[in-house]
């Protein structure tokens, strides 16, 4: 309870330099009176409360527009709060206008705002190749994670599944933050059922928020098989899916209630980028997470690094690889930038053992 009231104390701190400073100074620099400033200023600094507490269950219809309008100005302001910094020195000096610098700065928010509505539309599918002494035939599998069907639609779901299905795999994994809204429907999530391979999955933070016992009903009713801190095996792997939690040894003590088939290809589902040693130390082979989003949005990569080692891309710890992807979909604002969500493919070749 404690830790819930600091976030929100700082979340309501955040208010001012992302939602008020800007607004009233672009208000300023446009020579706007007191009654268009109010018009602009309360709904915008407003939205994300607004949106937080009262329309978190809007999954369809006009209120869902309105929160995703809530959701884009969240992911507009930070560019527009750097842009704007960037300005003052130059209004000060006179060097340009305040009208024209505001302009300037809008426009430049646009084409941004656009991009990146535009790059966070379809991920890519990026391949890894990897080789293991353990396998005798060619290992394929995809994994997606931080789909976040809550902030993104069905029909974003419905087009990634069609990525999925255009690949040659034997199964696929989603590693977390596959929903990150309540009440999330078993129709809206059918085009898992499209899905010719076997699926496993392993819980996030958000699904953790959420209702996470109906989450799980519901994709077990679509034919998911949920990992939850258990294995499982497929042709020459083991799959082992552990539940995410904020405490950085869970992966340790969660593996040590697990039995371990050294003989096999062992796979490891955990959300977040955290526990690779303890992996190494228990004989997995292959470690893979999401949950960072490679930022998703600048300003907020430089901040994610300072939170984690491993932010995005492949890892290697004795024997042990991990791989952290960027994620397939987008958490609040449908927005990417300086960042690519993903379908990832991985190839696991066999190799000779030269013992």
């Amino acid at each position: 309870m404690k830790r819930r009231h600091q976030l929100i104390a700082v979340a309501l701190l955040l208010q001012i330099p992302l939602f008020a400073y800007p607004i009233l100074r672009l208000c300023q620099w446009l020579d706007m009176d007191s009654i268009q400033t109010a018009l602009v200023f309360v709904p915008l600094f407003f939205s994300q409360i607004v949106a937080k507490l009262y329309l978190r269950r809007a999954n369809n219809g006009p209120i869902f527009w309105l929160r995703r309008a809530a959701d884009l100005w969240l992911g507009i302001s930070p560019l527009l709060l750097c842009i704007l910094v960037a300005a003052e020195l130059p209004v000060a000096l006179n060097w340009i206008t305040a009208s024209a610098a505001a302009h300037t700065l809008i426009g430049i928010a646009a084409a941004l705002t656009a991009y990146s509505i535009l790059n966070a539309y379809s991920p890519s599918v990026v391949e890894i190749k990897l080789t293991s002494t353990k396998l005798k035939s060619t290992l394929r599998f995809a994994q997606i994670t931080d789909v976040h069907i809550g902030s993104r639609s069905s029909a974003f779901l419905r087009r990634v599944m069609d990525q999925v299905n255009s690949l040659d795999i034997d199964f696929l994994c989603i590693t977390g933050d596959f929903i990150d809204a309540p009440a999330i429907s078993e129709h809206s999530l059918s085009a898992l059922r499209t899905c010719a391979v076997p699926i496993y999955f392993s819980i996030g933070n958000h699904e953790r928020y959420e209702d996470l016992d109906a989450i799980l009903e519901r994709l077990k009713r679509l034919g998911v098989t949920v990992l939850r801190s258990r294995t499982t095996t497929q042709g020459e792997v083991q799959l082992i899916g552990v539940d995410d939690a904020d405490n950085p040894l869970q992966v340790e003590r969660e593996l040590a209630t697990l039995n371990i088939d050294s003989n096999r290809f062992v796979l490891l589902l955990y959300h977040r980028p955290r526990g690779l040693r303890a992996a190494a130390e228990a004989g997995v082979d292959l470690m893979i997470s999401g949950h960072t989003h490679n930022g998703q949005i600048v300003p907020f990569n430089f901040v994610v690094r300072r939170v984690f080692e491993k932010t995005v891309g492949l890892f290697q710890e004795g024997l042990t690889r991990l791989y952290v992807s960027p994620g397939t979909g987008t958490w609040g604002p449908v927005m990417r930038l300086g960042s690519r969500g993903e379908v990832t493919l991985f190839e696991i070749l066999p190799v000779v053992n030269a013992r």
